[in-house]
């Protein structure tokens, strides 16, 4: 059987991994934080014809390309484009925006830490500051039932007043936490991510010191989609999709000729 069917399956099934990707970012779009994602490929092994450097002749030339075909293309991973979003302001008082490097760390509900840079955070029955599923925020912080006035400067300090007073108390202090490498955290949906041997172990720290973003007190970090980017890609993705094939309908005819004639 001809090696182009095979090689422009792969193609096909190369194509339709983009597409997914593609498709995954345009429907986040509007999903708070969320990073574009872009898929990457790699040629598959080759098969030698004529192996590249060997003797041609018993005077010593050598052959000085070869024939090599390739058998290919492959999936080889699908990365996290780490850019920064557009702050949205919200004029909410637990909205919190992270500004440069670092996410925030949450505590689910096995024991186990997730990061998230969704920032849209809300008080428990009990006070405590926690994401829109209910998971507390670590460090925890808990305001009383009295508490207004509710501020959280770059820094991640937060504070807060009490009806008849002025003067502003510190109910605790917001922490960061960076990855050597970002994208080898693992995603879990709901806009959380959780460490693996390939991310690094986490370095925690507080906002505004070296090597963390900051914080802006109510404002969302927006998607960092780029609609007419994605579409651009989608339509690229398309064409080479039907370039693909394509080719199989060509090889097909090919070996429908050659059955014929023999």
């Amino acid at each position: 059987m001809m090696r182009s069917l095979d090689i422009a399956a792969t193609g096909m099934q190369a194509q339709t991994v983009n597409v997914e990707t593609i498709s995954h970012n345009i429907a986040n779009m509007t999903t708070t934080a969320y990073k574009r994602r872009r898929a990457e490929f790699q040629d598959l092994m080759y098969q030698d014809q004529r192996r590249v450097g060997t003797m041609s002749s018993d005077t010593g030339y050598r052959v000085p390309a070869g024939a090599q075909v390739g058998l290919g293309v492959r999936t080889a991973a699908i990365y996290r484009i780490n850019e920064q979003g557009s702050l949205s302001q919200t004029s909410n008082s637990l909205d919190l925006a992270i500004e440069g490097r670092g996410y925030f760390r949450v505590l689910l509900p096995s024991g186990e830490y997730a990061y998230t840079r969704d920032g849209t955070f809300s008080l428990s029955e009990t006070g405590a500051i926690v994401t829109a599923d209910g998971y507390p925020v670590v460090p925890n912080i808990t305001l009383p039932n009295n508490a207004e006035n509710i501020t959280v400067d770059q820094t991640g300090q937060v504070q807060y007043t009490v009806s008849g007073q002025t003067t502003s108390q510190v109910a605790g202090q917001l922490q960061l936490t960076t990855f050597q490498n970002e994208n080898g955290l693992a995603a879990m949906g709901q806009n959380l991510f959780t460490e693996t041997t390939a991310s690094g172990d986490p370095n925690v720290g507080t906002p505004q010191s070296t090597g963390f973003g900051d914080l802006r007190q109510g404002f969302v970090e927006e998607s960092a989609v780029n609609a007419v980017t994605e579409i651009t890609d989608l339509i690229t993705a398309q064409r080479a999709y039907d370039m693909n094939s394509k080719t199989i309908t060509a090889s097909d005819e090919m070996l429908q000729t050659l059955t014929k004639q023999t």
